[in-house]
């Protein structure tokens, strides 16, 4: 496990704990689940360990907007106060989330991830609240909420724009009265609980809409951190693909050192609208196709080439040796011939050879070449 990291998907660490007494006398049926549920919120603390770091260790960043966003994480960390994360898929408001856990006074308590919009309506309150045993059908046993395994710590709900209005009603009045109700219990639990909410979504949109109740936005948007896109932190681009390819190297157990100008510039060109997330997911690609210590066009996607073709258009490093270049400007003619020709044909390869003038053994050996799949050209 990498010990500096950088804003990348890292959504699958979560807490997968599912009960906890938060200091209430179980139930004899409840201890075995208890000391489950004990256990796994020490591993989930001992995941955490490596984001216990100076924040110049952990997140690398040449970028103003997110140098800003981390001067607010250090603000805002040792508070209690409540922390509303914006930003599109894939900028990294998961780990913005653990990092204010990780440099709070509530670091050594458990840091538990609610994914909202991945929870069916009609399990969310039970998942958030807990319920007791014959609360309803199905109901075999008492089952402990979030609220209360995240007690004394920090309780991150992501999505948060996706809960349905009872829901909503029902997290105001925790917000307000630090205070929780099982379902089908009638004891107020108290709680000591630091929330995080994180959304993709315009709140105040949804808001005026009538989709989201405005005393909750309110309540939420305490203090507010606005994470930047990927596209509007063109200095980290560098940095980060470094980092990514560094990581896969090793983890796939190969020596890429370097990634081609051309696809550098490429990515300075492309949008990223799947941010962070998506730079780091293809590298890793790239990463597994490769065969040389330098990842070259010919194992990215066309997608990262088609604005940098237009702008330059043969993509010439005049620093390599002609036989390099040319055979860099050659790839990334075929990967954009291949791809047009292909998406002409609709992913038909008879059809597309013949339009090319060429056999279809041919035709395959140049997109085994590339990595350019048939399927992906097929009409939908």
């Amino acid at each position: 496990m990498r010990k500096e990291l950088v804003i990348s998907n890292n959504e699958h660490i979560e807490s997968s704990a599912e009960e906890q007494t938060g200091g209430h006398k179980s139930e004899p049926e409840t201890d075995r689940s208890y000391e489950t549920d004990i256990l796994h919120s020490e591993l989930d603390y001992l995941r955490d360990q490596f984001w216990r770091e100076d924040f110049k260790d952990v997140v690398k960043t040449k970028s103003k907007a997110m140098q800003d966003v981390l001067q607010k994480v250090q603000q805002v960390s040792n508070t209690r106060t409540t922390v509303l994360l914006s930003g599109e898929t894939g900028t990294g408001k998961t780990l913005i989330a653990r990092l204010i856990h990780a440099h709070s006074n509530r670091k050594d308590d458990p840091f538990i991830s609610v994914h909202c919009g991945a929870i069916p309506d009609t399990l969310v309150e039970s998942e958030l609240f807990g319920h007791e045993k014959g609360a309803f059908t199905g109901a075999v046993r008492r089952k402990l909420g979030k609220f209360e395994l995240a007690n004394m710590g920090t309780l991150f709900l992501d999505e948060i724009g996706t809960i349905s209005s009872a829901v909503q009603v029902k997290l105001l009045d925790v917000l307000q009265e630090r205070q929780i109700q099982r379902i089908g219990g009638e004891t107020n639990i108290p709680l000591n609980v630091r929330v995080i909410a994180a959304t993709n979504d315009n709140l105040s949109d949804l808001c005026a809409k009538g989709d989201f109740r405005r005393d909750l936005f309110y309540r939420l948007n305490v203090f507010p951190i606005v994470i930047p896109p990927l596209r509007e932190r063109k200095k980290d681009i560098l940095l980060l693909s470094s980092e990514f390819i560094s990581h896969f190297s090793t983890q796939l157990n190969k020596n890429i050192t370097d990634i081609a100008p051309e696809v550098m510039d490429a990515f300075l060109d492309y949008d990223w609208p799947g941010n962070v997330r998506e730079l780091e997911n293809i590298i890793e690609r790239a990463c597994i196709l490769e065969q040389t210590p330098t990842l070259r066009p010919s194992s990215f996607p066309i997608e990262f080439f088609k604005n940098s073709l237009g702008q330059h258009p043969a993509n010439i490093d005049a620093s390599l040796p002609l036989g390099q270049a040319r055979q860099t400007a050659i790839d990334i003619f075929e990967i954009a011939y291949l791809t047009r020709l292909l998406e002409a044909n609709k992913g038909v390869i008879k059809d597309a050879a013949k339009s090319a003038e060429i056999t279809t053994r041919q035709l395959n050996k140049l997109m085994n070449k590339h990595a350019l799949l048939r399927q992906d050209f097929v009409a939908k």
